[in-house]
């Protein structure tokens, strides 16, 4: 898939509601009482003259993805609580992206959340960025590299299990023939999830690549290729948008294959409710964004590494079916799941 990279994305800046930080105050300056005296919140190790740190959040989403909204609705959480000048930016062009992350280094953040779906762009900003003092957290992508990157800590989910527990769910459920589908060529997220579907499904595993960035596109092509082979009964998706529109292919195609995937937001809830969606795998997007930017806080703060720095923090796979997708549906109902 090749496609010509989008418009550079906006920042917009995003603050938490205020939170004193008497106490973290008191950790940091001295002739502080234990109660919190006339200096506390104070420079806390933020933006000069005002204790609040300055954190950006820099992702490889694309512009109205559901999932990512989640990711930043978890990061804005923290921020409130925390009492953090937020900024969010995205890009999908690993170019792009590794120019915002620069663009934040020279804004003087604090620290800086990131994704690593395309681990080589990112090489050179992070450097920077630890060359300028500034710590670095991944999140959601780059399980496999952010050690090597020299990342700080990592949130998400180990694709590559995720992907094997996938393909074993399809053994359970007695596929034959898999249609893995992959919305962004050379993600290494994607690209580990239908390697860990193929690895561990016994049956046959088929990978098709299409244009994320153009929903009709990917309907069309999965469409296609049901057409093409009748014998495909399964198709697994990387995100839930892409698979509400691979129902409709799956309808249009004249197809009995069932629909899985990876991730889930509100109109996802709905339809594994319905029974058009078969399973959803969980990462809590979430969670993501709300560790990732909690974590800066409290490395900056009180010098806590979640981890220790030699472990990634685990925030999926969960599979989300028919039989327990109501203990999701009222937080998806919210917008946070």
């Amino acid at each position: 898939m090749t496609t010509p990279p989008p418009p550079h994305a906006s920042l917009r800046l995003l603050r938490g509601t205020a939170l004193t930080l008497a106490v973290t105050g008191c950790l940091l300056l001295s002739g502080c009482s234990s109660t919190g005296g006339s200096d506390s919140g104070k420079d806390a190790a933020g933006a000069a003259g005002t204790g609040r740190l300055k954190i950006a959040l820099v992702t490889h989403a694309s512009k109205g993805d559901a999932f990512w909204q989640l990711v930043q609705k978890g990061a804005e959480a923290a921020a409130a609580k925390d009492d953090v000048d937020l900024t969010y930016a995205s890009d999908p062009d690993a170019t792009g992206q590794a120019e915002l992350v620069r663009d934040s280094i020279k804004d003087g953040v604090d620290g800086i959340a990131l994704t690593l779906a395309k681990p080589d762009a990112m090489k050179a900003p992070i450097a920077q960025a630890k060359a300028s003092d500034i710590p670095v957290v991944g999140l959601n992508s780059g399980i496999d590299s952010w050690q090597s990157e020299g990342v700080l800590e990592f949130f998400g989910q180990d694709e590559s299990v995720a992907g094997r527990a996938v393909g074993q769910k399809l053994d359970a459920f007695k596929a034959k023939h898999a249609l893995c589908v992959i919305h962004e060529r050379g993600n290494v997220a994607l690209e580990a999830r239908c390697a860990g579907v193929k690895k561990a499904f016994t049956g046959e595993t088929d990978m098709l690549y299409v244009d994320g960035t153009d929903m009709d596109a990917v309907s069309a092509g999965v469409t296609d290729r049901l057409k093409q082979d009748p014998s495909i009964d399964e198709v697994v998706m990387m995100g839930a948008d892409f698979a509400l529109a691979a129902v409709k292919s799956v309808k249009a195609a004249g197809s009995k294959a069932k629909v899985a995937t990876f991730d889930l937001n509100q109109s996802l809830v709905k339809a594994v409710q319905s029974g058009d969606i078969q399973f959803a795998v969980d990462q809590q997007p979430y969670l993501q964004g709300y560790l990732a930017v909690d974590s800066l806080w409290l490395y900056k703060t009180n010098g806590n590494i979640s981890g220790g720095g030699a472990a990634p923090v685990l925030t999926g796979p969960a599979f989300v079916t028919k039989t327990n997708v109501g203990a999701v549906a009222r937080f998806a109902a919210n917008g946070t799941r």
